[in-house]
């Protein structure tokens, strides 16, 4: 199936799509030349750019007509979750996840956006694909999109998040394996890099998710007089999802931590096992060392030195002495 967004990127180089809202679910494609001749008037536009191409990027700092400071603000590369008014206008930046085959390798992925009572712009990396504005989109071509500007910019935010659960839902999943594993004792190097993994993701997403909640609290607060009641409504969902999704990552760090020490214990266990066994090797070789060594001291007066059957009885009394010192072993709890 061949994406509508690659169709538009391929012909209008930084530009993903944009579509003019009709205010009824659907919308209309435009493209850069369409862009040009949009009037406010002639209704809600939403532009979809890859930031880091550098066509997106002149539009965004020559022709967009926002604020040179707040252009380069949403161009910038590194940025963590927040949310900053300009008068009625907003910039957003929130994190994102792709939804791809294996939901609990995926990665992060901002998304920068401008909203304004008539347009709204949204920019991610060329090399970064992001689900959550590909559902909009597809919604949008099949007349079931958002009709307003707080509309979209509330059903961005719940695309992402509702993403976002599809991998800590993986991760919480691998996490129940590795408990079950650990509680059959199966601690092989391959299961400590797993919680590893899970760990380390875990820690990823709970720092971004962190401001990412603030910046979703501050929004649907915000005065903005396009952003509808309904919208607030639904960015307050939003937010709590968000909080659930931090309990979530929380109980998950909680969770590997204990898995890590119980594979540590398991580790520690089978090592003092082996070391025990080099023990109680050691303590039943040690009286035939002993003897061994007394009779080759090379000293005159050794017994049987001259005796023929010496060696078989010197063989019987190390046979004799296996089993009482195995006995012994055992009553002092060694085996």
């Amino acid at each position: 199936m061949i994406d509508v967004q690659d169709i538009k990127a391929g012909t209008q180089p930084g530009l993903r799509f944009a579509a003019l809202l009709d205010r009824a679910g659907g919308c209309t494609d435009l493209d850069w030349d369409g862009i040009a001749r949009w009037r406010p008037e002639d209704g809600f536009l939403w532009i979809h750019l890859e930031r880091d191409d550098p066509i997106a990027s002149q539009w965004m700092r020559e022709k967009s007509g926002i604020d040179p400071l707040v252009a380069l603000a949403l161009l910038a590369e590194e940025s963590r979750p927040r949310v900053e008014d300009v008068d009625d206008c907003l910039m957003v930046v929130l994190r994102g996840v792709n939804v791809g085959d294996d939901s609990s390798q995926a990665e992060l992925v901002p998304i920068h956006v401008w909203a304004e009572p008539n347009r709204l712009i949204s920019l991610r990396d060329k090399d970064h694909q992001l689900s959550a504005l590909r559902a909009i989109r597809l919604a949008l071509l099949g007349g079931k999109g958002p009709r307003t500007p707080g509309g979209l910019l509330a059903q961005i935010a719940e695309r992402i998040v509702e993403h976002m659960e599809l991998v800590i839902d993986g991760m919480e999943d691998m996490v129940g394996e590795l408990e079950d594993a650990c509680i059959e004792r199966v601690a092989d190097t391959d299961l400590r890099s797993q919680l590893a993994r899970v760990r380390r993701q875990a820690i990823h997403l709970r720092r971004y998710l962190g401001p990412q909640r603030d910046a979703l609290y501050r929004l649907q607060h915000d005065d903005a007089t396009w952003l509808s009641r309904e919208a607030k409504l639904r960015l307050r969902e939003v937010t709590d999802k968000v909080v659930r999704h931090i309990e979530d990552l929380d109980a998950l760090r909680d969770r590997t931590t204990v898995l890590h020490e119980d594979l540590s214990a398991q580790i520690s266990e089978k090592i003092a096992s082996t070391s025990n066994r080099f023990t109680v090797l050691t303590a039943l070789l040690l009286p035939p060392s002993l003897l061994a060594g007394l009779l080759g001291a090379n000293v005159g007066g050794i017994p049987g030195h001259d005796d023929p059957l010496a060696f078989w009885q010197m063989c019987l009394i190390v046979a004799g002495l296996m089993p009482i010192l195995w006995l012994a072993l055992k009553r002092l709890k060694w085996l």
